[in-house]
């Protein structure tokens, strides 16, 4: 078994600000990676928590509701956070540096109470006045809550005020969750007036995909094996498909929803994210500047989407993760003749040596037949002359398949021989299983994100030129949809593959065809295509 080597980079002391500390995505995802982090002992010794919120509450009435949630994740396998039991030292380790502040985000006074508590908090647990700030608060209060930090002068940095000593240079940092704008022009309009307050190498666009091991092994995969990078290429690989599909609804978020679509909530960030790390060229180091380099490289030799080459859906009724869905419109928050995407499929290209010719297809849904999140390389079909007058009758292509969620691995398809005294292949695979080989941690995919922050590591964020140009590319769907040229959005049902022009789409680019989400085995070990 291979050994697995502690990470020697501590992040520094410091105080992490969570607005919208009593929210969803506080409760289920940041507050679980604090935890995770906390019994890993990956957190600084001088760490301190502070939770600002609308609510009214104290510091014991937040740290109670936190507990109760951690505790609702046990036993809960369904759950990102599932654990056995809480580590009740690594939870008070936690709790007991935790500070609450009731408040309007948009008022000035607020603003001053938090001064005077990252000052407390650098006196009582020496954080030396290192802050990060989590924005977990909806996207229309970004600019807002920047503009106030600036105006209470808490993005500036004084070291000398905490380290008269001088080793510690001290920083400020904001961490901002996705939607970062809801197109170009907005996206370009938030990069402006933030980068206002704030310099680019203190800000933190964070996607929370990115911090799962099955994202960063795609760099590994490429750069640290000799066998893959030689034939990465139009030379020898078909297309590539890029899944992420879920089997659950909107749940309770159908306002938000109706706002943003999937092609909005998925395919700027999370899809183009993937793409950009399969397709980037080799960096000359893995530092951020190196990788993020790369990255908007490869963004700015892609051709904006065409709005030929899009299908957007839209799921109706039918048996979704084991019980009868409802229909999107019948959903709570959501118009009855809503024409909002849950599902949208693009062809994408890039036009530069390595790639010029072959076809990325991405899709994304909800309520689909299968939770799975992978990216599928086609290689091109071999020459068939030497098979001629052998029962073989045609030659299938092999794929390399990295398995992201909830199967985390690497898988490879190609063709063999059956046994017998007739020349007859079969299509096998070979598989790596994360969990067969390395212990498995309780992950909810914000720890790696966190901690880099806290690092001051923006290798796995978004800078905002890449912001700027991952808008671009699918800025011509959103402008045909809003033109009302598109066709209109086509219903499927719910446990289903998608809509079935999504099929038409592929089938009329060179008859290619989607790997199936529901993979069924039968021929004894054949995966179906």
């Amino acid at each position: 078994m291979p050994q697995v080597h502690p990470d020697p980079c501590t992040p520094d002391p410091c105080t992490l600000v969570i607005f919208g500390a009593t929210g969803d995505l506080t409760k289920r995802l940041v507050i679980p990676a604090l935890y995770n982090l906390s019994q890993s002992g990956a957190l600084p010794d001088n760490f301190a928590l502070i939770g600002i919120a609308r609510a009214e509450g104290t510091a014991a009435t937040w740290q109670a509701e936190l507990h109760a949630m951690l505790a609702s994740f046990v036993g809960d396998k369904a759950s990102s956070f599932h654990v056995d039991q809480i580590d009740e030292t690594a939870w008070r380790r936690l709790a007991d540096r935790m500070q609450y502040i009731p408040g309007d985000l948009t008022k000035p006074d607020l603003y001053a109470t938090l001064k005077a508590s990252l000052a407390d908090c650098a006196e009582r647990y020496g954080t030396r006045g290192n802050v990060l700030f989590y924005l977990a608060v909806a996207d229309h209060l970004f600019e807002n809550v920047v503009e106030q930090l600036d105006q209470a002068q808490l993005t500036k940095f004084d070291p000398a005020k905490f380290d008269p000593d001088g080793k510690k240079s001290g920083w400020r940092r904001v961490v901002i969750e996705k939607p970062f704008g809801h197109d170009l022009d907005s996206a370009r309009v938030l990069n402006t007036r933030i980068q206002r307050s704030l310099q680019e190498d203190q800000i933190f666009r964070i996607d929370h995909f990115l911090g799962k091991d099955t994202v960063q092994n795609i760099m590994a995969l490429r750069f640290a094996n000799g066998l893959f990078e030689p034939i990465w290429n139009r030379d020898r690989i078909d297309h590539v498909q890029i899944t992420v599909a879920e089997t659950l609804g909107v749940e309770r978020r159908g306002a938000f929803y109706e706002a943003t679509g999937a092609l909005r909530d998925m395919v700027p960030n999370h899809i183009l994210s993937l793409l950009s790390l399969v397709a980037m060229e080799p960096p000359v180091g893995f530092d951020a500047r190196s990788i993020q380099a790369k990255k908007i490289e490869l963004l700015d030799a892609m051709p904006s989407a065409s709005p030929d080459w899009a299908v957007r859906g839209q799921y109706g009724a039918g048996p979704a993760d084991s019980a009868m869905a409802t229909a999107y419109r019948g959903e709570p928050d959501v118009a009855a003749d809503s024409s909002v995407e849950t599902y949208i499929a693009l062809r994408l290209e890039i036009d530069n040596w390595r790639w010029a010719g072959v076809p990325f297809y991405v899709r994304t849904g909800k309520h689909l037949a299968q939770h799975s999140s992978e990216i599928a390389i086609c290689f091109k079909q071999a020459p068939f002359a030497a098979f001629r007058g052998t029962p073989v009758e045609c030659l299938q292509p092999n794929w390399l398949v990295l398995g992201i969620a909830p199967d985390e691995g690497i898988s490879l398809q190609f063709e063999v021989k059956r046994r017998g005294t007739s020349l007859e292949l079969a299509p096998v695979k070979m598989d790596f299983r994360y969990d067969d080989w390395f212990t498995k941690e309780v992950n909810v995919g914000y720890e790696t994100l966190l901690r880099d922050a806290m690092i001051g590591d923006q290798t796995l964020f978004m800078r905002a030129d890449m912001v700027e140009q991952a808008w671009r590319v699918v800025q011509p769907i959103l402008d045909g949809w809003s033109a009302g040229t598109a066709p209109p959005v086509q219903i499927y049902r719910s446990g289903s593959d998608g809509p079935t022009q999504s099929d038409v789409m592929l089938a009329r680019d060179g008859g290619r065809a989607w790997r199936p989400l529901q993979t069924v085995d039968p021929n004894g070990g054949e995966p179906a295509r």
